[in-house]
């Protein structure tokens, strides 16, 4: 049992849901990044995604698009990524997983991205563009490594798109709440909670909730009937409001302590 599938573990039997926060690996330095990661762990995140920023990101609204830019500029690359990551284990063992496009996968080489991120202390892959039926490389050397290959799934998925998924993932299912890129909304359909419980039909895994979490009462909705939430634009979008980076600090870890308490006073209204 890895990190992943022990702090699912440990909150089912509390009958309470992971808070996944989204950060930018070198937004807006790597020093910042793993002390923004320790703040986020302090006021209770579950587990952590750490994006690795791409000078496309397809997958991502305007907000993640800057801080992949900003990252970029600073001159962020994956060994140092790496690097930050092995840093962060010498005080944490919080399961990380690494957000990005296959690009910079593949072109580090799989079978060495691979090896080096279970030696530095990620968890999980997960990788945006790459869908199940085309993740057999990746996936040859994240199951040798024993990382987690977590997929998506969208309210545009099919029954088989997501047996696949169920098939192939390890960790847990990322739902992705709405169609489009990621960003912070207002609003989400009624009938996520349905097809949140369609997708548990067919699959043990737990189920994250993703793109467009932005408030404590949004997230407090999706801990009632998922087993994690992920904020990843609204978390950005505070860090962005202040120029110093220890104030970035200091809002990342009391915005991720708002969503955490109001997730804590839900009851879930599924459960295993």
């Amino acid at each position: 049992m890895n990190r992943i599938d022990a702090r699912f573990a440990e909150l089912r039997r509390r009958g309470k849901t992971a808070l996944i926060p989204f950060v930018t690996a070198g937004d807006p330095d790597i020093k910042t990044t793993l002390e923004i990661l320790r703040a986020l762990e302090r006021n209770g995140a579950d587990g952590i995604e750490l994006g690795v920023p791409f000078s496309d990101p397809m997958a991502d609204g305007p907000t993640i698009q800057r801080a992949s830019e900003r990252a970029l500029k600073r001159g962020t690359s994956l060994p140092r990524i790496l690097d930050m990551i092995r840093e962060l284990r010498r005080v944490s063992e919080i399961p990380l997983i690494l957000f990005g496009y296959y690009n910079p996968f593949f072109r580090y080489g799989l079978q060495r991205f691979t090896r080096e991120a279970k030696v530095a202390g990620v968890d999980g892959i997960l990788c945006v563009d790459l869908p199940p039926e085309e993740s057999g490389e990746l996936k040859r050397w994240t199951d040798a490594q024993g990382l987690d290959t977590i997929f998506l799934l969208a309210p545009t998925s099919d029954t088989e798109r997501i047996k696949l998924v169920a098939r192939r993932g390890r960790g847990f299912v990322y739902y992705v709440s709405v169609t489009g890129v990621t960003g912070a909304r207002k609003r989400f359909e009624d009938h996520l909670y349905t097809q949140v419980a369609r997708v548990r039909r067919y699959t043990s895994l737990p189920i994250g909730v993703g793109f467009g979490i932005s408030t404590p009462q949004q997230a407090a909705w999706i801990a009632s009937f998922a087993d994690a939430a992920v904020v990843g634009s609204a978390l950005i979008e505070v860090m962005e409001r202040v120029d110093r980076n220890q104030e970035k600090v200091k809002r990342a870890g009391a915005f991720v302590g708002r969503l955490k308490r109001a997730m804590n006073g839900v009851s879930k209204k599924l459960t295993r």
